[in-house]
């Protein structure tokens, strides 16, 4: 293999790769497969698939296949990476919503936490309504802007069409909170580098 400006690879570039022959007249000398891989990514083309596994940072099994491999659909992390084991979860606080109908009424409860799934396997609730990122100053706010419906003494308040139209807000159009949740856990993982 050549190493001087005016010599080409005949083997492909790509780390771990030892495919020839690469065409001389390409700028870069890469086989086939990583040719396809570089124009995919360029062009986001990927398809939307199953993961091998549930992701190992937010458990979602759909991802996006690619020539190289596969990410997750939710929150982006490579299919195959392991995080850290040594690192502790990135905090994510989270201000939840959560709606409960019965005999005593339609309510919901505005609480906070930094654990969601422990924190919700605790409470009887039959809709997670949303999460919005933020810690209990968020959570004393929201309370306060609701405090002439809510329950005395207790975190839940009266379900009226105000409390619902900022929930929806809080949604921003997305379905399911666990997907907004991942994503958010995720980004707090990559800025850990």
């Amino acid at each position: 293999m050549g190493t001087g400006p005016d010599t080409h690879a005949d083997v492909c570039c790509a780390p771990g790769c030892d495919t020839a022959p690469v065409h001389p007249d390409d700028p870069v000398p890469l086989c086939g497969v990583h040719a396809s891989t570089v124009v995919d990514r360029a062009t986001g083309s990927g398809v939307e698939d199953l993961l091998p596994g549930p992701c190992a940072m937010c458990s979602s099994p759909v991802g996006v296949r690619y020539p190289d491999g596969a990410v997750c659909a939710v929150c982006e992390w490579r299919w195959g990476d392991v995080p850290d084991g040594d690192l502790a979860p990135p905090r994510v606080d989270v201000v939840y919503y959560l709606r409960m109908r019965d005999n005593t009424g339609d309510r919901v409860k505005i609480g906070t936490t930094a654990n969601p799934r422990q924190r919700l396997a605790a409470i009887a609730h039959q809709d997670l309504m949303a999460f919005e990122r933020g810690d209990r100053s968020l959570e004393r706010r929201r309370h306060r802007q609701f405090a002439a419906t809510r329950y005395p003494g207790t975190e839940w308040f009266r379900t009226t069409p105000e409390l619902l139209a900022h929930i929806e807000v809080v949604c921003g159009g997305v379905v399911d909170p666990w997907d907004v949740h991942a994503r958010w856990v995720s980004a707090a993982w990559a800025l850990r580098g």
